[in-house]
């Protein structure tokens, strides 16, 4: 498994606390390895630290002469005639990671001209097919493996999702929410009604716009004028904790610089008083104790009623974790 260099302590703490109670070490910074990963009931892959994961098939440690054509004889073993298949070739999210980023675009491209019928990896979304990884540790040692595009956490490599900001996004929250979407397969549709708590200055309300929904935009901030006076947008001047709904809405947003199990509480009651079907928030992390934390916040909207609570570390969020969750019935 990939994840953010500085979270293999969060990702091993939490692979041991999953009801599998799954051992994991950190051969290198960014890269966890365990004999297997956590499913819900369902058979959904559930980690939440995690950027990408795979099965190891070889470890190819060779000369750089030999290094390319080793890893594609090595990754022929993963192709399928039945099955879509894709490559990824990529480094770790560090800076000895990054060092490499050349040779993983190098790697790709020979490997892609020895196998011609592999797919680009955002061709196999909503498939059956397999993603092949060529993780690239240095010039020397590649680890190859696969994962099945269901059970792969992105198409991106290695995870890095690079999302873009919509043109006049006044934050860089804009590219969380972007990066939300497309982890959770589904967005708001042209109408639906959107609550955004914690709004100002504007970057997940412009998003929204983008989509063409309407937006509630919550915050004692202000938005930025252009996103403020857009027709479709209503503003609340105050705080998220005292503000609610005329009705019920489509979808409850919320990005604030919070205490996580405030927020938690909050987002509770939304989906104890049924006022959302739908929930994309950002769970600020403490310094300490981010699993044991989490656990709390996931048995806090459970209680709430929320269901199909989903918790990652996107790419694009830092201290901070993504959350989606539908409301029952």
């Amino acid at each position: 498994m990939s994840c953010r260099a500085g979270s293999e302590r969060d990702l091993i703490e939490e692979l041991a606390s999953r009801r599998q109670r799954i051992d994991a070490w950190s051969p290198e910074p960014g890269l966890v390895v365990a004999p297997s990963v956590p499913r819900n009931g369902a058979g959904r892959v559930v980690v939440c630290f995690a950027r990408q994961i795979f099965r190891v098939r070889t470890i190819v440690g060779v000369s750089e002469e030999l290094l390319f054509g080793k890893v594609a004889k090595a990754a022929t073993r993963d192709v399928s005639d039945d099955r879509p298949c894709a490559i990824s070739c990529w480094t770790l999210d560090s800076p000895e990671g990054n060092r490499h980023a050349r040779v993983a675009t190098a790697l790709e491209r020979h490997v892609r001209a020895e196998l011609p019928k592999l797919k680009e990896p955002h061709e196999l979304r909503y498939t059956d097919g397999i993603l092949l990884s060529a993780l690239v540790l240095d010039r020397t040692r590649v680890i190859v493996g696969s994962v099945k595009a269901a059970d792969a956490l992105s198409l991106a490599p290695g995870g890095r999702a690079r999302m873009k900001s919509p043109e006049g996004a006044p934050a860089r929250s804009a590219r969380k929410l972007e990066e939300a979407f497309q982890w959770l397969g589904h967005a708001p549709e042209a109408g639906e009604i959107c609550v955004d708590l914690g709004a100002a200055p504007g970057g997940w309300t412009k998003v929204l716009l983008e989509r063409r929904a309407r937006v509630i935009a919550v915050d004692p901030g202000k938005l930025t004028p252009e996103i403020a006076n857009d027709r479709r947008v209503r503003c609340f001047r105050g705080s998220a904790f005292n503000f609610e709904p005329e009705e019920p809405v489509d979808w409850l947003f919320c990005d604030m610089v919070w205490r996580p199990l405030e927020v938690a509480e909050l987002l509770a009651k939304w989906g104890r008083r049924r006022w959302a079907q739908s929930l994309v928030a950002n769970i600020k992390l403490p310094m300490k104790q981010k699993v044991a934390i989490l656990a709390r916040v996931d048995q806090t909207l459970e209680q709430g009623g929320w269901t199909d609570i989903r918790m990652r570390q996107l790419y694009h969020d830092r201290d901070e974790v993504t959350v989606t969750a539908t409301r029952a019935g």
